[in-house]
């Protein structure tokens, strides 16, 4: 039987580290939450995430800070942008640089499934 895939959640809100893994792991994926993108870098977790779904405003390191370091460690990691705080702006430019999608919280169960299945199976 295969492992599931690793999706860890990056988010500063409590409520999102609560309730998003719970609904990922119904959807089948294997989860680790994260308050910040420092405690993400030091985790063990980096190498084996297939997927990231990392909030864009957070204290110290942003979203897109930890998109950046990721890339400059040569850690590319699909990414799926989350944020509750976001104008229309910020989903084209994260999404020129590099992320999957940027979804704007409350976003649908099926919205984050495509996001997924577009970061893990590129579509």
């Amino acid at each position: 039987m295969a492992m599931p895939l690793l999706v860890s959640v990056v988010d500063d809100d409590e409520s999102v580290r609560e309730s998003l893994p719970d609904l990922l792991k119904e959807f089948g994926f294997a989860v680790q939450a994260f308050s910040s993108a420092k405690e993400f870098l030091a985790s063990g977790d980096v190498d084996s995430t297939r997927c990231l779904i990392l909030d864009i405003a957070m204290p110290g390191m942003s979203g897109p800070d930890l998109q950046r370091e990721l890339v400059q460690r040569g850690q590319p990691i699909p990414i799926i942008f989350i944020t509750a705080h976001g104008d229309v702006t910020d989903r084209p430019r994260l999404i020129r640089l590099g992320a999957v999608e940027c979804l704007f919280k409350p976003f649908s169960e099926a919205a984050l499934l495509k996001a997924l299945n577009a970061a893990l199976l590129g579509r």
